[in-house]
């Protein structure tokens, strides 16, 4: 028997808003960075992706993008190994105001994502129908009244899988809310970030219940 252990290989696609590139020397582009709805990735290129994204294509932080390439299981350790093999720019069906995004260097992309508190916002044609841009106004607002626009930063996001049920947000805790009316943003904000304040046992009930 081999003392080696074999690795699961299969396709993998996923969509998201594309956030920039890792760069070494100066000018070699290795992995690109993608804000989903389930957080942010680092995910490493293959060397095909490397040259066309490098000579062919032009992405701009922000841009809707689908990846696609193999992903590799370690039964060793249990761990997933991706590497993209392609990028397709994705328009989104409407135009919608465009949520700040962080600017990401070299340095930044290696470390786990944990400095910054982040508020993911499903941006996909449904939810903006039904008021994604409003909720992330009233989250700016909301974050800007309390003091901790510094602290906690709102992104854009590629579909939460509940298209129906929208807007659709998450939490910097991964708390999902759907159907999210902007006047419960304030006890939204102070529930999961103002931890010095408490809500009435009535209020926390209610945003706790999925509708």
């Amino acid at each position: 028997m081999s003392k080696y252990k074999s690795s699961q290989i299969s396709e993998f696609r996923l969509e998201g808003r594309f956030l920039g590139f890792v760069v070494e020397d100066g000018y070699k582009i290795k992995r690109m960075t993608l804000a989903t709805a389930e957080g942010e990735f680092s995910l490493k290129l293959s060397k095909e992706a490397r040259v066309s994204l490098s000579r062919h294509q032009v992405l701009i932080p922000g841009v809707w993008v689908e990846i696609f390439g193999e992903k590799k299981l370690d039964q060793e350790t249990g761990e997933y190994k991706i590497k993209v093999d392609g990028v397709l720019p994705k328009t989104p069906v409407e135009a919608t105001p465009a949520l700040p995004l962080v600017k990401v260097t070299s340095a930044e992309a290696t470390k786990p994502a944990k400095a910054q508190a982040c508020i993911l916002v499903c941006q996909k044609s449904d939810c903006c129908k039904l008021g994604a841009a409003s909720v992330s106004k009233a989250l700016e607002e909301g974050l800007r009244d309390r003091g901790l626009e510094g602290q906690v930063t709102i992104k854009g996001t590629g579909c939460m899988k509940q298209c129906k049920a929208g807007p659709n947000i998450v939490m910097p805790d991964k708390t999902r809310y759907k159907r999210v009316d902007p006047r419960e943003i304030p006890h939204l904000i102070d529930k999961h970030l103002a931890k010095e304040e408490t809500l009435p046992k009535e209020t926390v009930a209610e945003l706790a219940t999925v509708r």
